[in-house]
């Protein structure tokens, strides 16, 4: 039962529709990897495990029939635990939120569960999902399953370590600041950033929300690449007041192989440097790619610096804190950006001016940000893929002290602040641009590295595509041992 709990959801639900399994018994590996593991690592904190077997009995007698409703019919699953499961509270890591009881599920997973997916669980994650950790005070800490003493990533670290340790076989994340993005690459499982608004977000909002922030997005994690792509045909789409008019159909992956696709490599940045291991990975992989696609470049880019680039992501992700706000607060933090200088564009100014941003100050942000927009869609007219890191380093050591500007992880000898590592995360996210993650191997310390494959806008399958030529050339997931 152990190897049956690490083979992709995919290839679960075919063993499901030849009845060489039951969905029953399949649930049950995975609720006994949950039993076995879970005291240690602390990836699922809710269950509902009634409503689980009733849906995996359900699934039975469909399949008996052969009438499964889709490829992950009786597959079993978990979710963030900030997306709403009706019988399980949404807190988002806050004490405050202990009695937030949904009404309906979140929209990303009724699509799911109309397909047949069996979810029995959530999945832990940092206060306000605002951390590359996942820890809160309600559920505790997540370890990474590589490394205990580790964090497996956050916002959705307990997602990743549920799919690397074989609890789950398919998982919905979200993310603002690679919080699909990171814990793929901590945990060496793969995640997809979708391009922004194609997964509906509904059911994943704070009490009294009904608008969707900036750059966020819903997205699948799983084991396989293939599951990925299996799971947003089923995800994307609009819904609620947009789908009376308003349908996305995302273009097929043009691609048939590796050698159909111009692939552009970037290793590091001055404005956050990647440590050497992971650099090296990422030169062993283009390497293997450089005689196996029809053409390949090391310093090809977009026409923007990555500074300015960075400097325009943190002022567009802090303002969407100032949501939760009051007026005096906002104006606190407007008068102490008057007083910085000019130059100053160290992460806390930039946090300080966003949280004090005037609407004219933001428009023309924004602005910018859409005319960088466009140097990306341009430069996807000569590329079709971007391969770039994930984060800074592999999985670090937990630190749960103070602020998270004020932590500090190894890079290349140096003690460098975790923040610095956004720009690998703005890179796509603040552009709204598709971002995929696939494991590509491990460092000398044994923790897994995962390349991000960033697309152009809408280019979802271009993107899945090519991590799941990955997954069957190069190479892909591979359990943690001793799970």
């Amino acid at each position: 039962m152990t190897e049956l709990v690490f083979k992709s959801a995919l290839d679960l639900g075919r063993m499901l529709r030849a009845r060489k399994i039951s969905s029953q018994d399949l649930l049950q590996a995975c609720l006994d990897q949950y039993a076995k593991h879970n005291d240690s690592i602390n990836a699922v904190v809710v269950t509902q495990l009634d409503k689980a077997k009733a849906a995996a009995a359900a699934a039975d007698k469909r399949l008996k029939k052969g009438r499964a409703l889709s490829a992950f019919d009786g597959v079993p699953m978990t979710m963030k635990e900030s997306f709403d499961w009706v019988g399980s509270p949404s807190t988002w890591g806050d004490p405050a939120l202990r009695d937030n009881m949904p009404a309906v599920d979140a929209v990303a997973l009724q699509r799911l569960t109309a397909a047949g997916a069996v979810p029995y669980g959530k999945t832990n994650v940092p206060l306000h999902l605002a951390d590359w950790q996942s820890f809160n005070a309600i559920y505790g800490t997540t370890n990474n399953p590589w490394d205990v003493t580790r964090t497996p990533g956050g916002s959705s670290g307990g997602a990743a370590a549920a799919l690397a340790t074989g609890m789950s076989a398919m998982e919905i994340g979200s993310d603002i600041g690679a919080s699909i993005r990171n814990p793929a690459h901590y945990c060496g499982v793969y995640g997809h950033k979708p391009t922004y608004g194609v997964v509906p977000y509904r059911g994943h909002l704070m009490p009294g929300s009904v608008s969707i922030s900036d750059i966020t997005v819903a997205g699948p994690m799983a084991r396989s690449a293939r599951d990925l792509t299996a799971m947003m045909k089923l995800m994307a789409g609009s819904e609620g007041i947009e789908a009376r008019g308003l349908q996305f159909k995302l273009p097929v992956a043009p691609q048939k192989s590796l050698k159909d696709f111009r692939v552009a490599v970037r290793l590091s940045s001055p404005i956050a440097e990647v440590d050497q291991t992971l650099q090296d990975l990422l030169t062993k992989l283009g390497a293997f790619l450089q005689k196996r696609v029809k053409r390949l470049s090391w310093e090809a880019a977009p026409t923007f610096s990555d500074a300015e680039a960075y400097e325009n992501y943190i002022i567009l992700l802090r303002t969407t804190a100032t949501k939760r706000m009051s007026a005096k607060e906002v104006e606190k933090y407007a008068a102490q950006a008057r007083t910085l200088a000019a130059d100053d564009t160290s992460y806390v100014a930039l946090m300080t001016r966003a949280f004090g941003l005037s609407h004219s100050a933001w428009l023309k942000a924004n602005e910018r940000r859409h005319q960088m927009a466009l140097l990306w869609d341009r430069f996807f007219d000569d590329w079709d893929v971007m391969l770039c890191p994930t984060a800074a380093s592999a999985a670090w050591p937990h630190d749960q002290k103070g602020e998270r500007h004020e932590r500090f992880i190894p890079v290349n000898g140096k003690m460098v602040s975790t923040i610095d590592q956004r720009f690998w995360a703005g890179y796509s996210g603040n552009f709204y641009l598709p971002s995929t993650v696939a494991p590509i191997g491990l460092t000398a310390q044994g923790l897994p590295c995962g390349v991000q494959i960033i697309t152009r806008a809408y280019g979802d399958y271009t993107s899945l595509r090519f991590a799941e030529l990955l997954e069957r050339e190069y190479g892909g997931f591979v359990p943690p041992p001793g799970h």
